[in-house]
Parts: C-alpha cells; structure tokens; sequence
C-alpha cells in the first residue's frame, strides 16, 4: 500500500494568527488560510472553502485542520497512511465528546472498532478532516454559493446528497483546545475528543483495525439526560435532529423498562452512585447509569457483528482506547455549565460507575 502525495492546510483568523502559526510550523502543514473577511459574520465556512481550495495539484488527498486544535507530530503520517488504506473515504480525525457522532464512535470502541461510520443527521466534526482532492473539489463547488456558515453542517448534507457519510476515525489523535469560538459554540462549554488517544496506540488502530458500518440504535446523553438515536431517524419529517428520550425510544430497540429497572436494582453500585450524586445530584447518576447500561448492550451487539472481522492490532492498544472512552462519558453528558465541576476525582467517580453499567449492559437480555 503506497502513501498517497497529502497536502494540507491550517484555517484561522486573524484573532488566533499566532497560534495557527505555531500549529503549521509544528505540524509541517503546508498552507495557511485567513479568514478573507475578517470583520464580516462570523463563518466558518468562507474561510474553509479556501482551505479546501489550497488542496496542492498534485495532491490525491487534502487535509484541513482548524486554528483551535491540538495533534501529534506525527499527525501527517498518520493521516497519509489512512488516506491509503482508505483511498475513497472522507475521514474525520477529531469527534466532540457530548455528540450524536461521538456516542457512535464511544459505542464503536466498546465494540473494538477502530473507525466508524457517521451518524446522517448531525454535523460532521471539522477540527481536521481529510478528502480526496476530487471529492474536496466537488464540496467546493456545491457549498460555494450556499447562505450557510457552518462547514460542519454542509459536510452532511453534501456527504447525505452523495449517499455515503464520513469515516470517523475512533481513537482522537486531534484535541480541541480552548472553550471560545469564533462561529458562535462557546454556549456548548467544554468541547473535547470522545477518544482521546496518543499516536503510538492510535497509529495500529487506524491502520489495521475493524470498521463499524452499522452500529444500530445509538444511546447518547445531552444537557445531563438521556436519549437514544434510532435506525433510520434521518428519515423522518425533520431530517432526524429531533431528540428521542431514551424512554420514549426503548420500545423500539426490544429492551423495556422492566428490564432496566430490575438491571439498575441488581447492578447500580450504590457507593459509587452516591459519590456521583454528591456534586451533580442524584438524577443525573441514575441517567448516567442507564445511559451506560444501553451503551454497554448495544456495543456487545456490534462486537458480536464484528467477530468475524480481521484485525491485526495490539490488544493493549485497543483496551486503553474503550477505557479513554468511557472516561469521557461523564464529564460529555454534563449540561455544558457544570462540566468545570468534572475534576479528577469526579471523573473517577464517573468512569467508575460508567464501567459498572456497561458491564451490567453486557448481559442485558431483550424483552
């Protein structure tokens, strides 16, 4: 498998020129692309269509990545060898913690994928996307004249219109950094990698590791309750961006309350319950729990659809990179105003009890 010629490109604006600066020079990116109407709206994607357009002649692959990140050095590298391994694929390097996409990716490395496919109805992660240049200029022209300023959401519908959505890249070699944003997210707080992982795990995992297509129904959390995002929920009338409560949606996945309540009376550990309810309050243990419980369920299905699926990867690899998951899973269903609170014995706690439903989840029987 040969590496294919990548160019790539840094995306900013004149407020964090600095620190794009620094990003280009560390990382070895080729381009840096300004905001060309600085003093205008705020839009992302005025300034990502010149990034895309920065894409070398020469080049099968283009990479973009935003001012406001963090990535390894080795980031071209593994980029390139992604690029190879999958030569028709848009890939996304970085997944938000409390999204629709990164509960697919958390519920995909419980599985012990290493890539999954993204969700339709939600915006596509660009902190640091990767597309062949065709593909790169085929967005281009669709998004050129579109009244919308946000990458993100035009990613999706242009991937939805070509009927094949984005490869998420499971183990997070690019982190968020910084809580302020120049297109108007900084109400959401804290935003970071679903999988947090260091190159030297992720660079086996992204190069030899399974692929989730389909991961069905997918529990996620959002504002400190859960939900539950159903097969086929894009189709309905508002494009699949309505939110399901998880109680409102268990008569679809064959689980029922019953069955929960007898799970959490069985499994909850009360001890660690208690020390989660100290600083966020009792129900939003429980809803973590039960969210945990769903996740925990759902991703032994999938691991169940893999196995039959060549990998080639480290095992340690791999387990580090479901329990970085999982780490994440509490501090992410937080409402945005209380995720400071998450220091790290809070995230102890959490992680902890996240664990102990994920294992109850295991062995949850349908009906």
């Amino acid at each position: 498998m040969s590496t294919p010629h990548l160019s790539s490109a840094v995306m900013t604006h004149p407020v964090r020129l600095g620190q794009a600066k620094e990003l280009a020079a560390r990382l070895r990116l080729d381009h840096l692309v300004v905001d060309p109407d600085p003093h205008g709206p705020p839009s992302a994607l005025r300034t990502a269509l010149l990034a895309w357009a920065a894409a070398d002649p020469e080049a099968g692959h283009h990479l973009v990545v935003q001012d406001d990140v963090d990535a390894p050095a080795e980031l071209l590298e593994i980029v390139a060898r992604a690029a190879a391994r999958f030569p028709d694929e848009a890939l996304v390097f970085y997944t938000n913690w409390h999204a629709r996409n990164g509960a697919t990716a958390r519920l995909a490395a419980l599985a012990g994928a290493t890539w999954v496919r993204a969700v339709p109805d939600e915006f596509t992660p660009s902190l640091a996307v990767c597309l062949p240049t065709p593909t790169a200029a085929a967005f281009r022209a669709f998004a050129r004249d579109s009244d919308e300023r946000h990458d993100d959401e035009l990613f999706s519908v242009f991937f939805r219109g070509r009927g094949r959505m984005s490869l998420l890249a499971v183990p997070n070699i690019v982190e968020h950094i910084g809580t302020s944003s120049i297109n108007g997210h900084a109400a959401q707080g804290i935003r970071l990698a679903v999988c947090p992982t260091p190159a030297t795990d992720a660079t086996p995992l992204l190069a030899r590791g399974r692929v989730l297509e389909e991961p069905g129904w997918i529990p996620y959390m959002r504002y400190g309750e859960g939900y539950i995002r159903l097969v086929g929920q894009e189709e309905g009338p508002d494009g699949g961006r309505g939110h399901h409560r998880w109680r409102q949606a268990l008569p679809a996945t064959g689980l029922t309350e019953e069955a929960i309540r007898a799970a959490r009376d069985t499994h909850l550990p009360e001890g660690v319950a208690a020390e989660v309810a100290r600083t966020f309050g009792r129900p939003f243990a429980e809803e973590l729990w039960t969210h945990c419980l769903l996740l925990g369920h759902q991703a032994a299905h999938a691991a169940r659809r893999l196995a039959g699926a060549a990998d080639d990867v480290p095992t340690d690899a791999l387990d580090r990179m479901r329990h970085s998951a999982v780490a994440t899973a509490g501090p992410a269903g937080l409402p945005p105003e209380r995720r400071p609170e998450a220091g790290p014995d809070e995230v102890r706690a959490m992680t902890a009890l996240s664990w102990s439903a994920i294992r109850a989840g295991e062995r949850l029987r349908l009906g």
